[in-house]
């Protein structure tokens, strides 16, 4: 696992003259091209949350840097600080996610949407976001590593990082009134079950075995999840996505190329 080092440089939009460095880890979330050679790499790190950085000469067919700096990558990267994107200068890679997530069509769009739900949660620049770091390197190693059948191992993570974000649902007691559960009802704009009291038109009505599957989801109880029927997994599917639909608003495109 060796280590690439570049200089600090120029290049569009950075003026890197005299500024600092700084090391962290980082998950490559995408990229987009820049000049002929060059990428603009999005990526959610450790302790400086989502950072925008040039990365130079990537594109280079003898560029042995650019594997790095690849979607799903679980990287060690030291960065120059930019006047308004930083610039990659060293990337040493910590754990090959992508190899293993893009070789299969459904991980890979699984990782996706896991990909651009941490992009979308995490909307400051530069604003640590260490929970929704660890729960993305976590997500990304147990899909890569086919512990977990890749629906549930979304489905887990989308509602886990709904949480860190201060949008965790309730599947026991009642999300709007607190009247202690089990209800049948589940609202996504009013943030999970409801009893019969606040029920509103329109609600869903789950299976009991259903909503025991999204509480252990919730909070990664795979003993649960793992023996769920396919009937319940479907239902839970449907019910997740439209909770973070709601909630962010506008809804992930990943999402609909998904074979759910």
């Amino acid at each position: 696992m060796g280590e690439v080092t570049l200089a600090p440089g120029g290049g569009v939009g950075c003026d890197n003259t005299g500024v600092g460095l700084y090391r962290d880890e980082a998950v490559v979330l995408r990229t987009q091209k820049l000049g002929e050679a060059d990428r603009i790499v999005s990526l959610l790190t450790r302790h400086h949350g989502r950072v925008r950085a040039v990365a130079k000469g990537v594109r280079r067919t003898t560029s042995r840097f650019g594997s790095r700096l690849e979607p799903f990558m679980h990287v060690d990267l030291q960065l120059a600080q930019g006047r308004s994107l930083d610039v990659v200068t060293q990337a040493e890679t910590l754990a090959p996610y992508g190899q293993p997530i893009c070789s299969d069509y459904r991980l890979y769009t699984t990782g996706t949407a896991m990909l651009e739900t941490a992009e979308r949660l995490v909307v400051e620049e530069h604003e640590p976001s260490v929970q929704q770091f660890l729960l993305l390197v976590g997500g990304l190693r147990v899909l890569a590593a086919r512990d977990h059948d890749a629906g549930l191992v979304l489905d887990s993570f989308l509602l886990r990082s709904m949480a860190v974000a201060g949008y965790a649902p309730s599947f026991a007691d009642c999300a709007r009134c607190g009247a202690e559960g089990p209800h049948r009802s589940f609202s996504p704009a009013h943030g999970g079950m409801l009893c019969g009291s606040c029920r509103m038109p329109g609600t869903a009505t789950p299976a009991p075995e259903t909503v025991r599957l999204l509480a252990g989801l919730l909070v990664g109880d795979w003993s649960v999840a793992d023996p769920s029927d396919d009937r319940h997994r479907r239902e839970a599917n449907g019910l997740v996505a439209a909770y973070v639909q709601w909630h962010l608003e506008r809804g992930l495109r990943s999402l609909a190329h998904l074979d759910r």
